[in-house]
């Protein structure tokens, strides 16, 4: 009799380590999974005993859905159809980052603002290329933030012709919708990454912090092989901005970059060359650090960051071009 109830224990016990360590081997399945979204690339890693084809179609979901809303690309988006009065109708997606834009736009005093859809479209930034002879001056009386408003779920425009361009913002919030859907399945270490826009959870598969790579901002930088800094996170998002990647040269040399000024109508090019910001969000991070490049390398610029710091936590990289080398101004987390 007690030789059987040891051989019960034993056979209990075999089975319970072999169920744990079948459990364990699941838990630590790490995969990658890289491809398009919203025009960019996107990576998703994570450790999930779910198959690569299940990640892959939630990120084609996601892709569809916000392009759906929010896209100024497409004739079809939600957006594009508010931008040309067919509608005035909001999703939550819209309303969402209409209302996070709106708190951005107040603490840069408007130099942030999501109105620009009329200059991003005369710089040749939006949908249809660069328009020569269109005066820039007669296009600020339909910019600002204050032209709209949400009344019930409806957008409300002060004026028939203002248009909204979300793309400073949107990327950010896509990867958060992304970042949700794999909590969601019980997901709880991965890296969202989506055209350099960023969210981490968790431990990589080494069960070390996240490490992202701070790029230098050298104007033409297409490789993403340099880099300043590099950071380490978890249960955060970073995003960068700057006017490196995204520009173009006028015929008479003049550099014109994709970072607009609200207020001037005119392409913000200054010594700032790229703001990174950690935050607790990737639509916070993606917002803030377009705020702070919109802002240009004013004292300005450096003080709405390190209130930004002392207020939410946020983290701050600056790179400045100097006389020799670049100037950086950080928070004290990543000095």
């Amino acid at each position: 009799m007690l030789s059987r109830l040891h051989t019960a224990i034993l056979l209990t016990t075999t089975i319970l380590l072999s169920t744990l360590m079948c459990g364990c081997g699941e838990a630590s399945r790490y995969i990658e999974i890289q491809g398009e979204a919203l025009g960019t690339f996107v990576q998703v890693k994570c450790n999930t005993p779910l198959s690569d084809k299940t990640i892959s179609d939630i990120i084609q979901e996601v892709d569809r859905e916000s392009k759906n809303s929010m896209s100024i690309f497409s004739s079809e988006s939600l957006l594009s159809r508010i931008n040309s009065n067919e509608t005035d109708s909001l999703d939550c997606h819209i309303i969402r980052n209409i209302e996070l834009a709106h708190r951005f736009s107040v603490l840069s005093d408007g130099a942030y603002d999501i109105t620009i859809k009329p200059l991003t479209d005369a710089l040749g930034f939006g949908k249809k290329g660069v328009t020569t002879q269109t005066n820039i001056d007669s296009l600020l009386e339909f910019v600002g933030y204050d032209l709209i408003s949400i009344e019930d779920g409806r957008l409300h425009k002060a004026d028939s012709r203002v248009q909204i361009d979300l793309n400073s913002i949107a990327k950010g919030y896509t990867v958060d919708l992304l970042a949700d859907r794999l909590e969601a399945l019980n997901i709880a270490d991965y890296m969202v990454n989506i055209g350099g826009e960023i969210r981490c959870r968790g431990y990589n598969a080494k069960g070390e912090r996240w490490s992202i790579a701070i790029e230098t901002p050298y104007d033409g930088n297409m490789a993403m092989d340099s880099f300043e800094k590099i950071v380490r996170i978890a249960d955060k998002a970073v995003a960068t901005s700057g006017n490196y990647r995204r520009y173009y040269l006028t015929e008479s040399g003049q550099k014109v970059a994709h970072t607009i000024s609200p207020k001037t109508g005119r392409s913000v090019v200054s010594t700032l060359l790229s703001a990174t910001v950690i935050a607790h969000s990737c639509t916070e991070a993606d917002a803030a650090a377009t705020m702070l490049m919109s802002l240009g390398a004013t004292e300005e610029a450096t003080r709405i960051a390190e209130q930004c710091y002392e207020e939410y936590g946020w983290d701050y990289y600056l790179i400045f071009a100097g006389d020799e080398d670049y100037r950086i101004e950080c928070s004290e987390g990543l000095k």
